[in-house]
């Protein structure tokens, strides 16, 4: 069995597409999923399976979602080692006396476009700062999250692709409710 975490886009966010978590991690076990655990209200989903296609398991959720809620979600599946990794490669971790509280990751659905990542260059909000690797756009929210102008709509439109975000803490614990 291995462990995955799946971040779902925009559910209960300002009253749309809700979901209990209690009923999601239901449906999701109906749909064959293991262990499944949520965390907090956005979207976020620990759970084991025997199959190693993300693609698939993605699929599954995806489409569970879609007969159970009637709405579609996009989800986007990571590891536990993947967000290990991303948090100590943190661009934006300097070893001082940064506040974690100031930094987010942007999941991506796919690899941008080099003409999007430019095209997101034109755009200087200092001192908010980004680091695209990838998949994942790492940020840091200088004033906070909640005045950020290159939140995730922002990010998306630029990118011209679907993404989803998360702070450090959630990504923490993530990682520390998959070890368990």
């Amino acid at each position: 069995m291995a462990t995955y975490i799946a971040l779902l886009r925009g559910i209960n966010v300002s009253g749309q597409k809700q979901i209990k978590m209690a009923d999601l991690k239901v449906c999701l076990e109906e749909a064959g999923l293991q262990k499944v655990r949520t965390y907090i209200q956005s979207g976020n989903v620990v759970f084991e399976h025997e199959s190693f296609e993300m693609q698939v398991l993605t699929n599954i959720i995806e489409q569970t979602i879609l007969e159970r809620f009637g709405f579609e979600v996009h989800v986007i599946l990571t590891s536990p080692s993947e967000l290990e990794t991303i948090l100590t490669g943190n661009p934006f971790l300097n070893g001082s006396q940064e506040d974690t509280n100031l930094l987010y990751f942007t999941f991506l659905s796919e690899e941008p476009a080099q003409a999007n990542i430019e095209a997101l260059s034109k755009y200087d909000y200092s001192p908010e700062a980004y680091s695209i690797n990838g998949k994942l756009l790492y940020f840091f929210a200088a004033n906070g999250y909640g005045k950020a102008k290159m939140n995730n709509n922002f990010i998306e439109s630029k990118l011209k692709l679907k993404a989803t975000t998360r702070n450090w803490n959630t990504i923490n614990k993530l990682v520390e409710i998959a070890q368990q």
